[in-house]
Parts: structure tokens; C-alpha cells; sequence
């Protein structure tokens, strides 16, 4: 077994700032040892946490954690911040159910300063922070790390742009693992960021303010002077025009670069920049080598390196989508693909290799995703966006103002519906449904098997209006679909198995549930495939033919496709009893997809006995 002798003694930042800044490279080394050996057998994000070692341990040495605010964007880089918060052996249950988070959570520890797993959050929350702070006249500091991928979003600019004028005592770091930065990374930008961060750079600056502001020529003669003088050493004129200090950029896994730097900002007053250049996955070459396909792991032997599938499995659902849009390419030109920084995760590998000119990776930007789509599908283009439902939740009124009220024909392929597992509340797509059906032209539809995901997405590219096709994470039933490119009449579902009594009208993968607790229970089980339109001949016909309905499906109880059965039967004057499934009234916590189902009653065995009971009354 590896043995962490520093780490050993640590179970809080206090301990940390306890150490000798000479033993902090050897701390790095043990740290990022036992990220990779405890992420190895748990699973989880690697690369994004190996290349944030040495900034996790210097923002604890050099700040006063919990009381100075630290906000990690998106969070999954957190792992090592909750080693050294005192989490270090609850890193075996990481993502398990009843474990800790994979993100950060405030009720988890106080070094958590704000829940975060969406990204471009952090600037906004911490500037709060930063205000409180003033407001209340407590002296802390504010610190918000964001990458260079978050950064693409509007809401980070909205931040900046609003940090500017503030004037709190605001620190934001840039965490830039991607971009290629023109100055080197060397002792040259470590000596230049030293000075810059310095307080007697910037008493003078302030102090030239002063004096030149008598003057507005001379003082914009300095600016630029300024600005051209700075130019030509760091790429940081857009931050410094939003009313920044930006310091770097610098190595953001050299400690004697970044502590320095950080005890010099934590000293200064008003929003401060500090850019840093990180590498996914360092330390580990195999991680370093290829950050995409170490960036959420399964359980693997870390000493052999992730092995490649023998194949044989099931297909997911997202291969479902890769497939079929690229049959669809082939087969009409018209169609151009749309994600928001998910390429992978969204199955748009194949596509982007195969028509890279009608693929569009719009970056973490959700909004313009779904808005650029309508303005493509304005002049005769057929887009697709490819998106986690729980992203979508980001372009709502954009899917609402932008394309709905103008029954524009964009096809919404929402990957996630339902519960995601590991990744927990943050991701589960909960409530797609729910705010789907409320929204006036939405074709909404729910397939329950790969053949029909397939024919639900040929439904929309053919659908002259908004569609979505929702569908969960993870295997299909491993049935091998058609390859032909066939369509469903809209708005009509169909019986699978007829039965006495009670009857089941699912929507979506939870129908396999609902026909195994019909062997039990000798239900008739429909497969309802439009949450919108609703099937109302279907309805009408299984509640005049049974005593009970039974709604499922793997959305919020409130406003999901059940309510909209009661909702028609209702319209329809129909007293038949409604028995309604889906995800309760509250957050659900991370774990085993199954084992989730179960725990919220929505596997077969705990079917059967919410209807019996039901029965039974």
C-alpha cells in the first residue's frame, strides 16, 4: 500500500498552513498519488482533478479557509479541496449512495462554500460573497477559480461586467487547461506577475490615477501607455477593460510561482485576475496523454491505464442518436448538428468527423445554442440541438421567446431524461417534462426502446414545428434497431399487453417496470410514446375498460405526463380512479441508477405494491 506521510497529517487546512512551504512539492505528489489510486475504485472525474493540485493546496496555505470563500465553478476538480477539508477517508463512498458528492455541497462541510456542478456560476456567487461581506463588515476574502471552458458562457461576462463597477474585493482565477498562451510559462511571466500583484505597482498606479485624473488627456495617454506596455507581456486587456487587475498568466503547477502571487493578491483591494496554465490529468501521463477519456472514469486498474471495451454490450441511447443522426445526414442535407461544449457526452464524435462542416460545438452556452438553432431553422436549415435535459433547463426562455412562440422546426435530442446515477441532483434530468408540456407547439416524446428513439427522432426531422425527444442514460434493451428511417403517426401510443382491472399507461424506458409488475398484477400495460400530444382516444378507451390507471414515468410527479392524463381525464368528464408514478417532490440524491428507481419506488416489486395498497383502499 502507497504511504502519504504528510498527507497523513492533515485533516484540515489549519494543518496545511502548519507546514514548511519547502514540504508543499512533496504534498502535491502525495495528494495527486491518492486522487489516483481512491478515483481508480470509485470512479469519478480524474483529469480535471489531478491538474488542480497544486492550486487546491496553495489557495488553502495562503487564505483563512472557511472564513475567506473559495467557489470552485462546476466543482468537479474538487476532490482534492475535499481531502484537505477533512473528507479524506469518506473518498471510498465518493458517489455512492449515502457518500459524499461528487461537487461541492454546503451541507456537506463548511469548506463548501456554494453548491455548484452547472457550470459559469462562481464569478456571480462569489462577487455575493464579496458584497455580503462588505454589507455586513466582515473581513474576508472571495475567490472564485473558473476554466477556460466555463468562461465561454454569458453568465461569467454578465459577472465580470457587474464585478467591475462594484469595486468589492473580488478575486478570480482563470484555470486555462486549453487555450495556448503566446507568452511563456517561465521565470520571466513568474517574476512580472510577482511585480504586477505587488501593493507598490499598484499604490502607484492608483496614486497616478489620482494625480493625472486633473487631466483627462494625460491620464488616457498613461492608460495606453499602460496597456501597450502590458500588452506586449500578458493577453489580459479584455479583463483589465472590465475594471480587473489581471495578473499572469503563470504556471498553475509551479507552488514557488502561485503562493507568492496569491499572499501579494490576497494584500490588494478590488477585483483582481489572476490567469493560470494547468494541464488535465498532470502527473499522470496516461491522463495527460489523452484528458477526454480520463475525465469521468469507471472503476479501473489505474497501474494498466482504462482498457478498451471487447464490445458485445448493450448500445445506450446516445448510440442510438450518434447512429441515426448520422443516417439522417446522409439522407438530407438540411441537417446541421448543435451542442453546447457535450460532444462526447452527446454522441457527436461520429458526426463531427463525418460532416464537420454542418456540426456546431457552440461552447458551455446553452442560450445561444438553442437561439442560433432558430435562427438557422428560420431559412430552411434543420437543426438539431443534442443536449442533457439538465442543461436545457439553462435555455428555457430561449426554447420558450425563440423558437416555440415561433413554431420554428428545431429538434431537441435531450439526453438524460431521469435519473443519471453518480453525478446526483445536479444532473438528474427531474423536470424536462414538466416544464416541456406547458409550453404551446412542443411535440414531446418519450421512447421506451432503441427502435423507437429512432423512429421518435425521424418523427421530429419531419415534423414541421418544435419536437423533443427525450430519453434516459445509460443501455437500450439490446435489441439491434431498424436501419431505415421511419416514422410514428404523432400523438398516438399503443397497448402491450392487455390485462384486467388495472391499467398502465407509461412514458418512456420505465414501460419494461410496468410490464414486469403486470405479470404480477395481470395489467394491461400501454406504451404511451407522446407525453404531448396526449394519446386521448387511448385514454378514453383504458378508463372505460378498467377500474384503476396507472401513470409512470421518470419526471417530477408535479405538472409531468401524469398530470396531463388527469388533466384530459378530467376534460373528458371521466371519474375513473388515477394512480399517479414518477420522481417525488424533492431532490434526489446520487447513486446507482437501479438503486435510485428503488429507493423512489419506481422499480416493478415496489410498483406492485403501491397499486395493491391502492387496490386495497
Amino acid at each position: 500500500m502507497p504511504s502519504y506521510p504528510l498527507l497523513d497529517t492533515i485533516q484540515s487546512p489549519a494543518d496545511l498552513r502548519q507546514l514548511e512551504r519547502k514540504d508543499l512539492p512533496a504534498l502535491a505528489d502525495e495528494l495527486r498519488a491518492f486522487l489516483l489510486e481512491s478515483v481508480s475504485r470509485t470512479g469519478g472525474h480524474l483529469s480535471s482533478n489531478l491538474g488542480t493540485v497544486e492550486l487546491t493546496i496553495a489557495l488553502h496555505y495562503v487564505f483563512e479557509t472557511p472564513n475567506d470563500r473559495i467557489v470552485w465553478d462546476v466543482g468537479h476538480q474538487t476532490y482534492g479541496h475535499k481531502i484537505l477539508t477533512g473528507r479524506r477517508d469518506a473518498m471510498a463512498g465518493l458517489r455512492q449512495y449515502g457518500g459524499i458528492s461528487g461537487f461541492p455541497r454546503r451541507s456537506e462541510s463548511p469548506y463548501d462554500t456554494f453548491g455548484t456542478a452547472h457550470s459559469s456560476t462562481s464569478i456571480s456567487a462569489a462577487l455575493g460573497m464579496a458584497e455580503a461581506s462588505r454589507q455586513t463588515g466582515q473581513a474576508r476574502k472571495a475567490i472564485a477559480v473558473i476554466g477556460d471552458g466555463a468562461m465561454s458562457a454569458g453568465m461569467a461576462f454578465e459577472a465580470l461586467n457587474n464585478a467591475g463597477v462594484m469595486d468589492d474585493d473580488l478575486l478570480v482565477i482563470l484555470n486555462d487547461n486549453e487555450m495556448s498562451i503566446s507568452p511563456p510559462v517561465g521565470a520571466l511571466t513568474k517574476i512580472l506577475a510577482r511585480l504586477l500583484s505587488g501593493r507598490t505597482f499598484n499604490a502607484a498606479r492608483r496614486a497616478g490615477e489620482k494625480v493625472l485624473g486633473v487631466s483627462q488627456s494625460m491620464l488616457e495617454i498613461a492608460k495606453r501607455v499602460e496597456e501597450h506596455v502590458k500588452g506586449m507581456i500578458t493577453p489580459g486587456t479584455l479583463f483589465e477593460e472590465f475594471g480587473f487587475n489581471y495578473i499572469g498568466p503563470i504556471d498553475g503547477h509551479d507552488l514557488d510561482a502561485l503562493i507568492p502571487t496569491l499572499q501579494n493578491l490576497a494584500k490588494l483591494k478590488g477585483p483582481q485576475f489572476l490567469h493560470i496554465v494547468t494541464r488535465k490529468g498532470h502527473g499522470y501521463k496516461l491522463a495527460e496523454a489523452d484528458p477526454v477519456l480520463y475525465h469521468g472514469v469507471a472503476k479501473f486498474d489505474h497501474t494498466a491505464g482504462i482498457q478498451a471495451s471487447k464490445g458485445g454490450g448493450k448500445a445506450t441511447y446516445t448510440q442510438v442518436f450518434s447512429d441515426w443522426l448520422c443516417d439522417m445526414a446522409a439522407r438530407d442535407s438540411r441537417l446541421v448538428a448543435i451542442t453546447p461544449a457535450m460532444r462526447e457526452g452527446s454522441g457527436l464524435v461520429r458526426f463531427e468527423q463525418e460532416y464537420p462542416s454542418r456540426y456546431f460545438d457552440v461552447g458551455i452556452a446553452e442560450q445561444h445554442a438553442v437561439t442560433f438553432a432558430a435562427g438557422l431553422a428560420c431559412d430552411g436549415v434543420k437543426p438539431v440541438v443534442a443536449i442533457y435535459s439538465t442543461f436545457l433547463q439553462r435555455a428555457y426562455d430561449q426554447l420558450i421567446h425563440d423558437v416555440a412562440l415561433q413554431n420554428l422546426p428545431v429538434i431537441f435530442a435531450i439526453d438524460r431524461g431521469g435519473l443519471v446515477g453518480a453525478d446526483g441532483a445536479t444532473h438528474h434530468g427531474s423536470f424536462d417534462l414538466s416544464f416541456l408540456l406547458c409550453v404551446p407547439n412542443m411535440v414531446v416524446m418519450t421512447p421506451s426502446d432503441e427502435e423507437e428513439c429512432r423512429r421518435m427522432l425521424t418523427t421530429a426531422f419531419h415534423h414541421d414545428g418544435p419536437a423533443a425527444v427525450r430519453y434516459p442514460r445509460g443501455s437500450t434493451t439490446g435489441q439491434a434497431p431498424s436501419s431505415e428511417l421511419r416514422t410514428l403517426a404523432i400523438g398516438k401510443g399503443e397497448i402491450r399487453r392487455k390485462g384486467q382491472s388495472v391499467a398502465f399507461l407509461a412514458f418512456g424506458p420505465l414501460l419494461h417496470e410496468a410490464l414486469k409488475a403486470a405479470e404480477t398484477l395481470d395489467a394491461t400495460v400501454a406504451d404511451m410514446r407522446f407525453a404531448k400530444p396526449l394519446d386521448i382516444d387511448l385514454v378514453r378507451e383504458l378508463a372505460a375498460s378498467h377500474d384503476l390507471l396507472v401513470t409512470i414515468e421518470e419526471n417530477a410527479i408535479i405538472g409531468g405526463a401524469g398530470s396531463e392524463v388527469a388533466r384530459a381525464l378530467e376534460d373528458l368528464n371521466i371519474a375513473c380512479p388515477l394512480l399517479r408514478m414518477g420522481l417525488p417532490d424533492r431532490f434526489i440524491d446520487h447513486g446507482d441508477q437501479q438503486q435510485l428507481l428503488n429507493s423512489v419506488g419506481l422499480d416493478a416489486i415496489s410498483i406492485v405494491e403501491r397499486v395493491q395498497s391502492r387496490l386495497s383502499k
